[in-house]
């Protein structure tokens, strides 16, 4: 029975080391490949993903919360775009066939369910941004002259009409759902103008820049960004900005004026980034002295901070640069997200919700569509940042090993004790 237990402690102690060295070297092996380069597993990711999908994956999201299959499959398809953009033209034939499948999910009655045809645009900004959006990125992959025509056709088309909304509108948020506004949404919708222009013929450079004034005239007074909600017919800001939808604006403003994107970008990250009892970077929901509840889109807010958020930020901090940060989120999400890895596929936290690691792998392969990286700023996480994180992990790994110390240091001072009783005057010799 002892010698039992002794063997368990040590197996305990070994497995706790074992995962205390492994949390290490997720910590300290880069996480990302830049704007330029491909992220460690992120094809493996895909393949997860994939997998999942046809699994059924995307009905199981839609049960989660409102957009869960629409959101999967356009995340799946923008992050085999963002793999595409990487390699020449003669090699993206993966990447596009993906996309496209993905694109098509999104056309399916499945993927327009959630929305009203009776807005405008049909269906709302939501499915139509983000669905033009991919659409361009699925055009981008294909070289000029040999864009598929039936494809070209329906994102001038759609990108027309986007533009025919935003002009008609008293807001420049429009609606997603009836009588529901996110400023978010507006920002892919109005990436994906800029987008047109650039892939296609200058067109919407005067919406793009009403836009712009107008909501510049109804930032958050509190934070001084784009709002989380907006009244839909006057753009005024209902909600205070928050988390989870600045961390997608951020990654979506750079490519519509990067010089407004530069300020808010900074706001955000002074506002919302945070080292949560000193232990890596993470994002809270809402700004610091700001309390508020959690939704099915922040999740659960320990301490303040919002997982999905953090993730998401990733992405917001690539495209503008910020590679310490960008590094330092990749490097706590290698940690703390439990990836479990094969020569095939890889999958953060058991990959319970895939909805997660298609955020995470859109973020990891986060850069500019149509702007170029900007210039970095300043940095606002220190060289050290990982110090606690180790620290903590070291103490994890050698305190199962206590006792046994503790026990083979009292052996060797008895056995010094009986051999210095050996030799003394009342011993032999």
């Amino acid at each position: 029975m002892r010698q039992g237990m002794r063997w368990a402690r040590r197996i305990l102690a070994v497995a706790l080391s074992v995962c205390a060295v492994a949390g290490a070297v997720r910590l300290i092996v880069p996480a990302t490949g830049g704007p330029d380069g491909e992220p460690p597993g992120a094809r493996r990711q895909l393949a997860f993903l994939r997998s999942a999908l046809d699994a059924g994956a995307g009905d199981e999201a839609q049960r989660l919360f409102p957009e869960g299959f629409f959101f999967l499959h356009t995340l799946y398809g923008l992050s085999w775009v963002e793999l595409g953009m990487r390699k020449p033209a003669g090699e993206r034939a993966e990447a596009l066939g993906e996309a496209r499948w993905a694109l098509e999910r999104l056309d399916s009655p499945a993927g327009r369910a959630p929305f009203s045809a009776g807005l405008v645009p049909s269906y709302g900004v939501f499915y139509r941004g983000w669905s033009n959006w991919l659409r361009g990125g699925v055009l981008s992959l294909q070289q000029e002259s040999r864009r598929d025509p039936a494809e070209l056709r329906r994102f001038v088309a759609d990108s027309a009409e986007i533009g025919v909304a935003f002009g008609a509108a008293t807001s420049p948020y429009l609606e997603a759902y009836p009588g529901q506004a996110w400023p978010v949404d507006s920002t892919v919708a109005v990436a994906s103008l800029r987008l047109h222009d650039a892939l296609v013929r200058p067109r919407f450079g005067r919406t793009v820049e009403d836009w712009l004034r107008e909501a510049r005239e109804r930032l958050d007074p509190r934070t001084g960004l784009l709002p989380h909600r907006a009244d839909p017919v006057t753009g005024e800001p209902a909600e205070v900005a928050r988390g989870t939808s600045q961390s997608l604006i951020q990654r979506f403003l750079v490519d519509i004026d990067p010089a407004f994107a530069a300020g808010q970008y900074t706001r955000f990250r002074d506002r919302y980034v945070v080292t949560p009892l000193g232990l890596g970077p993470a994002v809270r929901e809402y700004p610091e002295g700001v309390d508020g509840p959690a939704d099915v889109d922040s999740g659960p807010l320990p301490l303040g901070v919002s997982l999905s958020a953090t993730a998401v930020t990733l992405g917001a901090a690539q495209v503008h640069g910020d590679a310490p940060l960008a590094e330092a989120l990749a490097g706590y999400g290698e940690l703390a997200g439990l990836p479990i890895g094969t020569p095939w596929t890889k999958r953060y936290a058991w990959g319970l919700l895939p909805i997660g690691d298609a955020f995470l792998v859109w973020s990891k392969t986060a850069r500019p569509w149509v702007e170029t990286v900007p210039a970095p700023p300043p940095a606002s996480i220190a060289w050290w940042w990982r110090a606690p994180l180790l620290t903590l992990l070291a103490v994890l790994g050698a305190v199962p090993w206590l006792p046994a110390l503790r026990r083979h240091l009292k052996v060797r001072a008895v056995t010094r004790g009986g051999r210095r009783s050996a030799g003394g005057p009342d011993g032999p010799g």
